[in-house]
């Protein structure tokens, strides 16, 4: 079915100012009763039909299998994070060493895809908290960024959920993220802004404090030298 352009147009808008009224992924309801299986069966199936659809003569040995690798990485790697059940199991620990200054995990690579035109995002979090009692794993929070960033994104919502989940995980609601990444929806096209990057934070607890953000924000601009 055709969208008429005044349809277009305001899809189009929308997709460049990035809105989105959700902190949650918008999902259905029946999202997860089909098994792993049979949605690359399905999805293998759309993108056959969209590279005959450019023309693309898919008995070419280079061609031929791409729809089921594109497939197989939707599910397995690129959207893998949609499922809950392969959200990480974050082990907490007593904070038996009374460490009562911020812990800063910076430089976290994150890979996602833009909901908009499923192109990548890639870049670095930041990521602080303050115990009050209790401490995760540094590789936890890792695996908590790469979780929320594999499913199609808006950069916003996924800085919010790593908070989110860690103020969850961790019992306090001192903690923060600042996420700086590139778009290739802008980079690679439209605009084609191969040099700039979006910045977004989400702060809690005591991170809304003035004092409190400075000295975090001082510590990503440190240098690591090693």
């Amino acid at each position: 079915m055709k969208l008429n352009s005044s349809l277009e147009d305001h899809f189009e808008t929308i997709g460049e100012d990035h809105v989105s009224d959700s902190e949650d992924t918008p999902m259905r309801a029946d999202a997860f009763v089909l098994s792993d299986a049979e949605k690359i069966e399905r999805i293998e199936d759309n993108v056959r039909e969209i590279m005959l659809t450019l023309g693309l003569d898919l008995e070419d040995d280079s061609l031929n299998g791409t729809p089921n690798r594109v497939a197989k990485m939707y599910v397995g790697e690129i959207f893998s994070g949609l499922h809950p059940k392969r959200k990480p199991k974050s082990s907490t620990f007593k904070n038996k060493y009374k460490y009562g200054e911020m812990l800063v995990e910076k430089n976290i690579t994150v890979y996602s895809t833009c909901e908009h035109h499923m192109l990548p995002i890639v870049g670095k979090a930041h990521i602080a908290y303050i115990s009050n009692g209790t401490v995760v794993g540094l590789s936890k929070m890792n695996r908590i960024v790469d979780y929320f960033a594999k499913r199609p994104q808006v950069q916003e919502r996924l800085n919010i959920q790593i908070v989110r989940e860690l103020q969850k995980v961790l019992n306090t609601e001192d903690v923060a993220c600042v996420i700086d990444a590139k778009h290739l929806c802008v980079n690679s096209r439209g605009i084609r802004d191969v040099d700039s990057s979006t910045v977004t934070s989400e702060y809690g607890g005591k991170f809304k404090q003035e004092g409190v953000r400075k000295e975090f924000l001082e510590y990503i601009n440190m240098e690591t030298n090693f």
